[in-house]
């Protein structure tokens, strides 16, 4: 058994909507080979309190686009938020991120991720401006 560790960094843009999804699969699969890990698992870990991670459809972006509708919806930058020392995008993301995930677990299968015909990973950036985000990914495998 083996173990591989990095540190990835993204640059999110701002400006929400479908912009608000980054995909970093290739980036991640990158990892994977050069790690030589042939089976096993991939844990991603997004180390911030107002962006995730999603494992989502990679076809069609009207999937995403709906998604960005869906989630202003449901945290809107608009309410009466007590937590607002960042600005009206502040509460929001840290909603966002509640009801989304900080890590992805993903098996890795033949040296690379076995995600599904249609499936991509994305960080979800939930504030409005630019940002870098850090992934800490581990692999654990043979």
């Amino acid at each position: 058994m083996k173990t591989h560790a990095e540190t990835l960094i993204v640059r999110t843009p701002g400006g929400g909507g479908r912009k608000s999804f980054v995909d970093v699969t290739e980036d991640v699969r990158a990892i994977v080979a050069r790690s030589g890990i042939m089976t096993g698992i991939a844990n991603i870990f997004i180390c911030h309190t107002s962006a995730s991670l999603v494992i989502q459809e990679n076809a069609d972006p009207r999937v995403l686009s709906d998604l960005a509708r869906w989630f202003e919806k449901v945290a809107p930058r608009d309410a009466s938020y007590e937590h607002d020392d960042e600005g009206p995008d502040d509460m929001p993301s840290h909603l966002r991120s509640a009801i989304t995930k900080t890590s992805e677990t993903i098996p890795i299968r033949r040296g690379t991720l076995a995600l599904g015909t249609w499936q991509a990973l994305y960080v979800f950036e939930h504030r409005d401006a630019s940002h870098s985000r850090t992934l800490d990914i581990t692999l654990l495998g043979v």
